[in-house]
């Protein structure tokens, strides 16, 4: 079999692939339709905000499970991107550490949040803490949610399907159909698109891997082949600083303030439900990842020349049959709009639920416009990032946000009362100032400085120290209660 490192995907489609391509966006479109006409028929199930916003909390374990995994892959390209260059530290750091965090949400958090009975994540920051934690919560979630990678990987894969236009068209196009039916129903509308994509994303990546086995071998094979460097094997990287390692380890916890996550539990049917879904979430997951990172191997064992960001694509286009060739080509289109969509239907909660003033607090208008308004944002920024490795821009959104808010809700939740409005806010901005801060000095220091290789993520965590200090000295000295 001969495999290039450079194709036009379209001259590789048959019909069939076209046919079967289209198809699995007709059959979930179809559904999403479905599904909401069904739920405008039936007189039991509520509507409202709560409806809009939580499904009403009638998310079942099979729904939850199936969202859940689907809305946490949207950054395909950066995991295939990043295993290709590294190899097996790629599991470790994009799989491992995050697997540790799954089960101490799984184990720890469910119960709690769904004690507060809050309906967004925000909304359980003012609960806990106070309203200005509330909203310092809403404006460092906004920033989590910014799609800007799952724009740009978008963009990417319909302008490397379809083969003419430009990336930023294929990008405004793309977002444009996520805004139209991740609208249309609210969480529903998410939900149901991701049951489609959840089934289509997994066997697409399971496909790569079963006739990877079959047509050059497995395991043994791989390690011989002399294009996958030694260092690709060993677990913990090679010339990789070992505070590098940590941050992933960081960011990987940062699942423990993701909106998404929160989001999910509370619209669960019952604690229970959530618990277990997250378990079988994890299962599926390791499985997953374990299809992307060896696929991306096999992508460098025969064409290691190719582009690093889409040698995963290119590889497994070729290697499929006709008609498979077009399922796994919605399987990955799959996987990115099943995050794209959730992560543009949260922005537009937390635009109009936690951020809106109070006449217009849970508008499904101003929700709309909001979802909107995020979309055109992410478009806009895709523009400051196209040449940036999509693992640090990952990194840069998600890592902002985890490094204010870790420290500050985790104590919080661990120690119910302890922490006041004022001390949440004042730990959060410490966080805030302090990258910031460090950004600034690294902007003004001279190329090769040896700062500018220091990851901001620990001064954004040690920033919310000092807040959190004090508000544990007030505390045993008896200045607050």
């Amino acid at each position: 079999m001969t495999i290039s490192p450079e194709i036009r995907i379209p001259e590789f489609l048959s019909p069939l692939d076209w046919i079967v391509f289209a198809g699995v966006l007709l059959v979930t479109i179809g559904t999403v339709i479905w599904g909401n006409r069904r739920h405008a028929r039936d007189p039991d199930e509520g509507a409202g905000i709560l409806d809009l916003l939580l499904m009403g909390r009638r998310l079942t374990l099979p729904l939850f499970t199936g969202t859940l995994v689907a809305t946490w892959y949207g950054g395909i390209f950066s995991v295939t991107e990043f295993a290709f260059t590294t190899g097996v530290y790629s599991w470790v750091t994009q799989g491992g550490f995050w697997y540790a965090a799954y089960l101490i949400f799984a184990f720890c958090l469910v119960g709690r949040i769904r004690a507060t009975n809050a309906t967004t994540m925000p909304d359980l920051l003012e609960r806990q803490f106070g309203a200005r934690s509330g909203k310092v919560g809403a404006w460092l979630n906004l920033f989590n949610v910014l799609p800007v990678t799952y724009v740009i990987s978008l963009g990417v894969l319909l302008h490397m399907i379809f083969g003419w236009g430009h990336v930023g068209g294929w990008m405004i196009a793309g977002t444009a159909l996520v805004l139209a039916y991740s609208t249309s129903g609210g969480l529903r509308s998410v939900v149901l698109s991701d049951m489609i994509q959840f089934f289509v994303m997994c066997l697409s990546v399971a496909l790569v891997i079963a006739f990877s086995f079959s047509s050059f071998g497995g395991l043994t094979w791989l390690r011989a082949q002399p294009s996958i460097p030694a260092s690709h094997w060993n677990p913990l990287g090679e010339g990789i600083p070992i505070g590098t390692t940590l941050v992933w380890g960081l960011v990987a916890f940062g699942t423990l303030v993701d909106p998404n996550f929160y989001q999910r539990c509370l619209a669960a049917e019952s604690p229970r439900t959530a618990k277990r879904g997250i378990l079988f979430a994890t299962l599926i997951w390791v499985c997953f990842d374990f299809c992307t990172t060896f696929g991306a191997l096999y992508a460098l064992a025969v064409i290691p020349e190719a582009e690093s960001l889409t040698a995963y694509l290119t590889y497994s286009v070729q290697l499929l049959p006709p008609g498979l060739k077009g399922f796994f080509l919605a399987g990955i289109l799959a996987t990115i709009l099943s995050t794209l969509d959730s992560y543009l239907f949260l922005s537009g909660t937390v635009t109009a639920y936690d951020l809106a003033p109070k006449k217009w607090k849970g508008s499904v208008r101003v929700h709309h416009l909001g979802t909107l308004g995020v979309g055109v944002v992410a478009v806009v920024l895709t523009q400051l990032f196209m040449d940036t490795p999509l693992v640090d821009v990952w990194k840069f959104f998600g890592g902002f946000s985890t490094a204010c808010l870790l420290l500050p809700l985790m104590v919080g939740l661990a120690l119910p009362g302890r922490l006041r409005d004022q001390d949440f806010v004042l730990a959060c901005l410490g966080g805030v100032v302090a990258l910031l801060g460090f950004w600034g000095v690294q902007w003004i220091l001279p190329e090769g400085h040896v700062a500018l290789e220091w990851e901001p993520f620990y001064f954004g965590v040690l920033g919310t120290v000092p807040g959190l200090s004090f508000s544990f000295a007030a505390h045993k000295i008896g200045v607050h209660p």
